[in-house]
């Protein structure tokens, strides 16, 4: 697991980043003293370091510098003071990229993949939703429960995908089609149901009794 050191002190973007990295299979840590960042960076021994600019105490560049005596480690500045001047700076400092404020969280997890690629030895996590035991692969498709692979159509991985990414929330019988109408073939009432019967079946088989609960005229629920 490769671990991420963020120096960000608007708190709610911090928390935005370490949700998002950690959902990418990240360890992360959060700068919590910005008068000892190097201590916490040399503490932690992070794979990759995200630095803002503007930051209490000392500036992103003086950190940078300070990291730079010590280490090799990719840093990338995230910023919205993303004049030339700055970008240059932070070039001069020893930064490896710059991402300009506000980004987009998969640009991000981009550009954080990438560097992690010239850097190490690195292989992108896949991506897996799971709940009670199942763990949904998106990267290759593929439903595994308890160590043991569940063979899904198209149309019964579109589903449970559907599910899973509205866990705790029913989803409607209209948005479900709408997911399979992306397919090649025409889908109507009958055919959804008949698709999570299957699904259904499935999942009982490998032990996952009452996976997908019923809401009745509404749609489909999975809690």
């Amino acid at each position: 697991m490769y671990r991420l050191f963020i120096v960000e002190d608007d708190a709610g973007i911090a928390a935005a980043i370490r949700t998002l990295a950690e959902s990418w299979g990240f360890d992360v840590h959060l700068c919590g003293d910005f008068r000892r960042v190097t201590e916490e960076f040399a503490a932690y021994d992070p794979h990759l370091v995200l630095l803002d600019i503007m930051l209490p105490f000392a500036n992103g560049f003086h950190w940078c510098g300070e990291i730079r005596r010590t280490s090799h480690v990719p840093i990338i500045f995230i910023s919205s003071a993303a004049d030339n001047m700055n970008i240059v700076m932070a070039m001069n400092m020893g930064a490896d990229d710059f991402i300009v404020k506000p980004f987009d969280g998969n640009v991000l997890i981009a550009k954080l993949q990438a560097m992690l690629r010239r850097s190490y030895d690195y292989i992108a996590p896949a991506h897996v939703l799971s709940h009670r035991g199942a763990l949904l692969n998106t990267d290759d498709n593929t439903l595994t429960v308890n160590d043991c692979r569940v063979e899904l159509s198209k149309n019964e991985y579109r589903i449970l995908l559907c599910l899973m990414e509205n866990k705790g929330k029913v989803v409607s019988r209209e948005t479900l089609m709408e997911r399979l109408w992306e397919t090649d073939s025409f889908v109507d009432e009958n055919t959804l149901t008949v698709n999570v019967n299957r699904l259904r079946k499935k999942l009982d088989a490998a032990g996952l009794n009452g996976f997908i609960s019923t809401k009745f005229g509404v749609g489909y629920l999975v809690e």
